[in-house]
């Protein structure tokens, strides 16, 4: 029987490694000594399926091009709300014949996740090979229970970059992480879900209730795209440079079934402990009917909500075929743990060869920059975005994955060069800095943590000697999930109104319905009285999203602040479509003026305007924020360097 350990619903942490938290790192270091990673590792070579086109879902997305007279081979659906991010997910894993990968920052253990993993295994089960890698920074506490599917057959698990110390707590994990402070600042921030190699989901989300609107107490307001076609061969191409990475760590070779088994017993106790304490004090924790394993703690509206999704019906999916490109960090940005890498080091990338109609640079080394001025040119040629290979690819057979050399090391030596060491300088936010340079007429910028560095404001200013309107929404103080990130924002504010850059930051309570371009649209499914994103819990601004001139859009994981830009690794679709920026500026800009305050800057000093037909009297402090809040910030703000936020 398919099964997690039954889970108790949490908060996910941070959706970022924080300043405060790096204080605790760095008390730590003067503390004690660090216990060093595995030596050794095997780390068997894998691929993408090679010939999605003989999958059901190549003939599908095959099918509605021709059916559909697309001029352009891949296509894209925006999946604006939790339902639609979720059935999507649902839907690619029912409907994987060969493969799945997913690649993720965090992957929380509650009832949302535990249902999608479910079906994972499910697909595991029916002979689908599964690989999962996931970034180590959340992979403590209740969290750590997710590395139990490592040990399910035909699922390979790999832990990106992993931190030393103990799993069974955040504090204890920070208080073992000695002398190693530049690795928890480091973190790989991509999002993928790719079915079969022929259709894909990437976008801002984690996987875990709050994600997928789901928590009762706050909720991220997110937004992901489908991809289907060839550039989902370039998506793949991404994954596999760092699944392939030596960066990347089997998950038995950082904690057994055993230490998990140790890990779930004790969680089991601190809740029946917890439960007897409650129910002491006259209240119950236990709901009347548990679907299986969705844990004591589950409420009644998660329950409603979680097992009313359906997958969704991909032959009718409204697909707007368009050209695009991916933009992708390479895994070297991050540094390597041998000395014999080096920063800025490039891995070479056995790629399948590209099929019909996939990007005739495909395989070849080009950067974020590259990508973006091909496609903002209108080349026909849009370069292949792997930015991972140093040499010129080698063919697979083709199979589900590639024969490991010898020593168990990827088929091409990873090297260093000059070339490498340059491209590294170049990130998928260095990219988006471009295409502002591009911009003519109309910049709009989604970014959750918004900490402009010098290249950001420079390219704001010229944008703005150019006549281009700029307008940025991000988290308002309140909304923001990482209040101390807010201070590097908030520091800038004023340069940035001065520049006549237009700012917006969301209401933390949102009404309702929040238009779907900002992630939330509709009904969760769980009837008229289902909270979440949409009632009165807390919302939390995470779609990432920029768009130019009303014709490219881009969409990913990557924020607009230092931390993306030289610390985190990204991916983005960027997608040359005037329909479906369109569709996205319409919604946009009716939640612009229904969702978010204005901020304006007045011979008094700022002024907050509240949304139209909210009821709501503008503001002359940070609005919605606490007064602990607001002099939290006032106090430790000005400590806080960007670059850390």
């Amino acid at each position: 029987m398919l099964s997690l350990p039954s889970l108790s619903l949490t908060l996910p942490l941070r959706a970022r490694p924080g300043w405060l938290g790096m204080a605790l790192v760095v008390v730590a270091v003067a503390l004690a000594g660090c216990a060093g990673l595995p030596k050794d590792v095997d780390r068997p070579v894998s691929a993408a399926w090679a010939a999605p086109g003989d999958t059901p879902l190549g003939q599908l997305v095959a099918a509605r091009r021709v059916a559909e007279g697309a001029r352009h081979a891949s296509g894209f659906a925006l999946l604006s709300g939790p339902q639609a991010a979720y059935s999507s997910r649902l839907a690619l894993v029912d409907a994987a014949q060969k493969t799945l990968d997913l690649q993720y920052y965090a992957i929380h253990a509650d009832a949302s996740s535990e249902r999608l993993l479910l079906s994972v295994m499910a697909a595991a089960q029916r002979g689908v090979r599964v690989r999962v890698l996931l970034d180590d920074f959340h992979s403590t506490g209740r969290d750590a229970q997710v590395m139990r599917l490592a040990f399910v057959p035909n699922i390979e698990m790999r832990m990106f970059n992993p931190l030393t110390g103990a799993r069974g707590s955040p504090i204890g994990r920070m208080l073992g992480l000695l002398g190693d402070f530049s690795r928890v600042q480091q973190r790989m921030h991509n999002k993928l879900f790719i079915a079969d190699n022929a259709m894909a989901v990437t976008g801002g989300r984690n996987l875990g209730d709050a994600y997928f609107g789901n928590a009762d107490s706050g909720n991220f307001v997110d937004l992901d795209v489908l991809a289907a076609g060839p550039i989902v061969r370039d998506l793949s191409r991404s994954f596999d440079s760092y699944w392939n990475n030596e960066r990347a760590y089997p998950v038995q070779s950082l904690i057994t079934q055993g230490e998990l088994d140790h890990l779930r017993d004790s969680i089991r106790v601190a809740d029946e402990g917890r439960r007897r304490r409650v129910a002491g004090q006259g209240g119950t924790t236990a709901p009347d009917r548990l679907p299986p394993d969705m844990g004591p703690g589950t409420t009644a509206a998660q329950r409603a909500r979680i097992w009313n999704y359906e997958p969704m019906d991909l032959e009718r999916t409204p697909f707007v075929w368009a050209a695009a490109a991916v933009l992708v960090d390479q895994p070297a940005k991050i540094p390597a743990d041998s000395a014999g890498m080096g920063n800025g080091a490039a891995l070479a990338l056995a790629a399948p060869p590209p099929g019909p109609g996939a990007s005739a640079a495909a395989g070849a080394t080009h950067s974020p920059k590259a990508a973006a001025a091909a496609l903002v040119s209108g080349s026909r040629t849009i370069p292949a975005a792997d930015s991972a290979a140093a040499s010129p690819p080698r063919a697979l057979p083709a199979a589900d994955s590639a024969t490991a050399s010898s020593n168990g090391a990827p088929p091409d030596s990873p090297r260093a060069s000059p070339e490498a060491t340059e491209a590294q300088t170049d990130t998928v936010v260095d990219g988006l800095l471009q295409l502002m340079g591009q911009a003519r007429r109309d910049l709009l910028i989604i970014s959750p943590y918004f900490v402009p560095g010098p290249d950001m404001e420079a390219a704001f200013a010229a944008a703005r000697a150019r006549g281009v309107r700029v307008r940025v929404l991000t988290n308002s103080l309140a909304s923001n999930d990482a209040p101390i990130a807010h201070a590097g924002y908030a520091r800038h504010r004023p340069q940035l109104l001065a520049m006549g850059v237009e700012l917006y930051e969301m209401h933390s309570e949102l009404p309702g319905v929040l238009r779907g371009a900002l992630g939330v649209s509709g009904s969760m499914g769980g009837g008229a009285g289902a909270v979440g994103s949409q009632g009165s819990s807390r919302a939390m601004l995470h779609s990432k999203l920029m768009i130019v001139d009303g014709r490219l859009l881009a969409v990913g994981s990557m924020n607009l602040d230092m931390r993306s830009q030289r610390q985190n690794t990204e991916v983005a679709l960027l997608i040359r479509s005037t329909e479906l920026s369109r569709r996205a500026l319409a919604q946009i800009d009716t939640a612009l003026k229904e969702s978010a305050w204005q901020v304006q800057a007045t011979d008094q000093g700022l002024r907050w305007r509240a949304p139209d037909g909210s009821g709501l009297p503008d503001a002359t402090t940070e609005p919605d924020a606490s007064a602990p809040l607001r002099l939290m910030l006032q106090l430790l703000g000005p400590l806080a360097p960007d670059h850390l936020l």
